[in-house]
């Protein structure tokens, strides 16, 4: 078993991202179009979407909501949907400074119905400049999981820098984890041993070999003093050439249990 494994073994649901409007889509669909250029995953601008079938009231409500709306469809059926006002603040209208500089931190991470639909799905994704909005995808979900571990206040996360340095250097790193270690949350961080803040308080595994120099993983392991609303998360990615990464990310607590035992075994 390796963190490769854990992408590998995956599915491939069918799914495709939808936008629906009142007249012609604007270049908000076209902003998202881009963002997902080369995925598995389509995005489908000229989309009718049927409110004929059983939904979720949530789901009937947001797909019959005035304004432009993406709806994330698996084998055709809408399982989610978000304005795509939420997926612009969210995802399209920012770039990774906005997380390494703190600008935006705990607490005002929003990860929109569509996109956190798409755990599950194996992606590769490119970093800049090789693509301006991929990777970031990668960074919303590594902060939307560390900002699930920090509201829960327990349970244990682990995390991947690859190098160590990332922690202090990036000053919204820096103050996340900060800010987890005021928490009972147990953190482990992993990477090339270049200098990792003692401050913080974090157990620290250092190695040099392929995982600790191409993973890049956040998972959040709840337990039994995390309130029964938290839900674990975790992703992983594998850097396979310089700024490309396979990735896959899931919230099934099988699947991250098996994780977060290979991660804290095998690492």
């Amino acid at each position: 078993m390796t963190l490769r494994s854990f992408i590998d073994d995956v599915g491939s649901p069918d799914r495709t991202i939808a936008v629906v409007a009142d007249g012609d889509t604007g270049p908000l669909a076209e902003m998202l179009a881009d963002a997902f250029d080369g995925q598995s995953i389509a995005v489908d601008t000229d989309a009718a979407v049927s409110l004929d079938t059983d939904l979720d009231p949530e789901l009937e409500g947001a797909l019959a909501a005035a304004g432009d709306t993406a709806v994330l469809l698996e084998d055709g059926e809408p399982i989610a949907a978000s304005p795509m006002g939420e997926l612009y603040d969210a995802i399209l209208a920012i770039n990774s400074d906005l997380f390494v500089t703190g600008a935006r931190g705990m607490g005002e991470i929003e990860f929109p119905d569509v996109l956190a639909g798409l755990e599950g799905i194996r992606l590769r994704l490119r970093g800049y400049p090789l693509a301006h909005k991929e990777k970031l995808l990668l960074i919303v979900v590594s902060r939307y999981i560390e900002q699930r571990a920090w509201a829960a206040g327990s349970g244990t996360l682990y995390s991947a820098f690859q190098r160590l340095s990332r922690i202090d250097d990036e000053i919204g790193t820096y103050e996340t984890y900060a800010q987890l270690a005021e928490t009972d949350v147990d953190v482990h961080v992993y990477g090339i041993d270049d200098g990792c803040p003692p401050e913080l308080g974090t157990t620290v595994h250092t190695g040099t070999g392929p995982e600790y120099r191409d993973g890049w993983f956040v998972i959040y392991d709840p337990d039994d003093r995390t309130p029964p609303d938290a839900v674990g998360t975790a992703l992983v990615c594998l850097e396979t050439e310089p700024r490309v990464w396979d990735a896959v990310w899931t919230t099934d607590p099988d699947r991250i249990s098996r994780i977060a035992d290979y991660v804290a075994r095998e690492l």
